[in-house]
Order: structure tokens, then C-alpha cells, then sequence
């Protein structure tokens, strides 16, 4: 039996740059920032004071009044950004389709974080009876999955995965799992998240986790790799891609916008937040990817890194890079989409998937903005400020998430 190639035919993307694949696209090709104030509630008291907000956004502008009343703004996020993955791919217009053979797989880092906030509040002031009989499929994270399927009539598999910040990311491999087994010929698959609000900030303020240095220059405040980055941005969006089967995809006459054809995951084995230090788990997802890939590390024209702007992270994953490349480290370009879009956690993985992909289109490696003074610790070639063209024929992204997670996929031009 011959191995089932898997390629991307559809992409969505809801994010601080764009709500829409191209809008964010030539944001991050022109390296603008979509960090700004926060403005959703009051921040004025907090040390963190902003975040990638997505602006002027209206859940009805895109889908039923009555169904986003029904949705906690994470799964409003990744229904919409799946309805423009699915047009994109023209998937449904496919007469020959078999629903029952395409799968949905949208996970989240931490699912309907406002819905659980507001019904927790009522819960406490005013009893059960003043939680919503919507508040268990508004907060669970996998609803989005299950409201796509039903939109959609598709009937395979259909789940979510999480892993905090690298859930896209094993999203993607576990519907490229799905596929090559045969149990789907296509899936929908990516993160959405949302956990702008005052719980979610509070918490990651207390583990203190977030840039607190920029709150009067938002978009300053992601720097990865650069000497003052002092934490991350919280960010909120989605990210999905159509995965499908090859041959089922020329059969259709879809257009193709890359093959996904490996992947590494691995954990650190560490510490529930902080990454190990000497990069090793991270270093064996991407060497481990490179295995499944039947590549070598000078095969690599583009590693789009996690690059979160933390202290400890940047310099972790820059030693994992050097972990799984070797001397090659010093020759392949690296970039941080995070350094524009902040941090989406659940969302990221895919999202930055889907910004490798057309990078890969226009062979154009989006800059990493901020990078003003380069961490002596971080000494690759990070793509600092202005965007490069470049030949990208094969690129690798990376994941990593709280808990120790590591995921890395690699992507290929067609």
C-alpha cells in the first residue's frame, strides 16, 4: 500500500493583523504590529496594559445572530475561520464529496475562558439558577469541532486536541495522523483561542509570563530575540487549514499550497512552564520531524520559530536549533510571527502554519519586527525588521507549550 501524501487546499485566519488569511498576510509581509492598548476592558490598574486585540469584530458581520449568541467568542473565532478554510478550498463544491470521510479537529488552549468567567460571577452572586443552560457547550473547547461538523454535514473524525500554546500545531498532526491511516480524506484542522479577558490576563500576569515594560509603546512590546524583551504578548485568534489527501485533492481539481509531510513531538520533561534550558526536547521534536521528512537539516530554507519574546524561551529555542542543526544553525533563515501577532496559545501553531505557507508563495520570509538589539545568546539569523525574499521550498515551524510540549511540522512547496 502506497503512502498517503497530505497537502493544505483551504486556509482561515482570524487575527490581531486581519480577519481574513490575506489582510493577516500582508500585514505581516509589510511587518506591522497588531499590538495595541487594550481596550475591551479596564486595564488601568494592571501592570500588562496591552495585547493583540482583534479589532471592530462582530460575530454577526460573518455568521447567524442567533448562533453566535450560542458561542463563547474563542469558538466565534475558529467557526468563522473555518467557514473561510472551506470556501477556499472549494471542498463542498465537490459533487463527489463523502462526508463521512472528512473529519473536523479544532482544538484550544483553554477553550470558552469568558463564558466560564461570567457564569462563575453569577454562580456566586445569585445561584444556579443564573447560569446559562448554554454555559457547558459555550466553555467546552471542543464545540467548535462539533459545530463545523454540523454546518457542514461532515461525519469523520471529530475532536479537539489541546496542549496549551502547541495545540494548532498537534491539531495538524493528528489530522495528518487521521489521514495517512485512512480514515479521512480530508480534515479541518487548527486552534482558535480567546483569553483576552480579566481572568485570563490576571493569570498570566501571575505567572508572570507577560511583557510589563511597553504598556506606553504596544508595539514594542513583542521583541523576540532582542536583548529587552521582558515576556510575552497575550494575543487571540484562529487558524485552520483544509488537510487532505493527495490524489483525492487532484481528483477534485483543488488548488494546492503546500504538503505537510512530517512532523516531530517530544516533551521536556522538565517544568510546567519554563522550558529546559539546553533546548533538548525542543531540539528532538525538530530533528525527529527531519527523520519522518527524510531531510536533513540543509534541506531547511525557513524555520518559523515559536519565538514568544520570553527571556527564557528565545534562548532555549535558539540552542534547540543548534541542538537539531548543528553548524547548519548558522545558515538557515529563522523568523517570529509572534514579534506582530503577540501570543494566540492555542491558535499560534496553525496560524504560523499558515504564514509559512505563504511565505513559501511568494517567497518572502516575513521580518521579526523589533529586533533592534540582538540577545548575544540568540545568534542565528533571526530575519531582524525588514522582510527578505527568498527561496522557500521546504520550511519547518515550531510549537511549544506550558506543560513542556514540543511540536514540530515541516511544510513542502508543490
Amino acid at each position: 500500500m502506497s503512502i498517503r501524501r497530505i497537502v493544505i487546499t483551504g486556509m482561515g485566519a482570524l487575527t490581531p493583523l486581519g480577519k481574513n488569511v490575506e489582510q493577516t498576510w500582508e500585514n505581516l509581509a509589510a511587518g506591522k504590529s497588531g499590538i495595541t492598548r487594550i481596550d475591551r476592558f479596564d486595564v488601568s490598574d494592571l501592570p500588562v496594559q496591552v495585547a493583540g486585540e482583534i479589532k471592530n469584530f462582530n460575530a454577526e458581520d460573518f455568521m447567524d445572530k442567533k448562533l453566535a449568541s450560542r458561542m463563547d467568542r474563542f469558538a466565534q473565532y475558529g467557526f468563522i475561520a473555518a467557514y473561510e478554510a472551506i470556501k477556499h478550498s472549494k471542498l463542498t463544491e465537490y459533487s463527489g464529496l463523502d462526508k463521512s470521510r472528512v473529519g473536523v479537529l479544532i482544538g484550544s488552549g483553554i477553550g470558552g475562558l469568558q463564558s466560564l468567567y461570567e457564569n462563575a460571577q453569577n454562580h456566586l452572586e445569585r445561584g444556579y439558577k443564573r447560569v446559562s443552560p448554554l454555559f457547558v457547550p459555550m466553555s467546552i473547547l471542543d464545540i467548535i469541532s462539533g459545530y463545523v461538523a454540523i454546518e457542514h454535514g461532515f461525519m469523520g473524525p471529530n475532536y479537539a486536541v489541546t496542549s496549551a500554546c502547541a495545540t494548532g500545531s498537534h491539531s495538524l498532526m493528528t489530522a495528518f495522523n487521521h489521514i495517512r491511516l485512512g480514515d479521512a480524506d480530508a480534515i479541518i484542522a487548527g486552534g482558535a483561542e480567546c483569553t483576552l479577558t480579566p481572568l485570563g490576563l490576571s493569570g498570566f500576569i501571575q505567572a508572570r509570563a507577560l511583557s510589563t515594560h511597553f504598556n506606553d509603546t504596544p508595539e514594542k512590546a513583542s521583541r523576540p530575540f532582542d536583548i529587552d524583551r521582558d515576556g510575552f504578548v497575550m494575543s487571540e485568534g484562529a487558524g485552520i487549514m483544509v488537510l487532505e489527501e493527495y490524489e483525492h485533492a487532484v481528483k477534485r481539481g483543488a488548488s494546492i499550497y503546500g504538503e505537510f509531510i512530517g512532523y516531530g513531538a517530544t516533551a521536556d520533561a522538565h517544568h510546567i512552564t519554563a522550558p529546559h534550558p539546553n533546548g533538548e526536547g525542543a531540539g528532538l521534536a525538530m530533528k525527529h520531524a527531519l527523520n519522518m521528512s527524510g531531510l536533513k537539516p540543509e534541506n531547511i530554507d525557513l524555520i518559523n520559530t515559536h519565538g514568544t519574546s520570553t527571556p527564557l524561551g528565545d534562548t532555549a529555542e535558539t540552542q534547540a536549533v543548534k541542538f537539531a542543526f548543528g553548524e547548519d544553525a548558522y545558515h538557515v533563515k529563522l523568523n517570529s510571527t509572534k514579534s506582530m501577532i503577540g501570543h494566540t496559545l492555542g491558535a499560534a501553531g496553525a496560524i504560523e502554519g499558515i504564514a509559512v505557507l505563504k511565505m513559501m508563495e511568494h517567497n518572502l520570509i516575513h521580518p521579526t519586527i523589533n529586533l533592534d538589539h540582538q540577545d548575544p545568546e540568540c545568534d542565528l539569523d533571526y530575519t531582524p525588521n525588514k522582510a527578505q525574499k527568498h527561496d522557500i521550498h521546504i520550511a519547518m515551524s515550531n510549537s511549544f507549550g506550558f506543560g513542556g510540549h514540543n511540536v514540530s511540522v515541516i511544510f513542502k512547496k508543490v
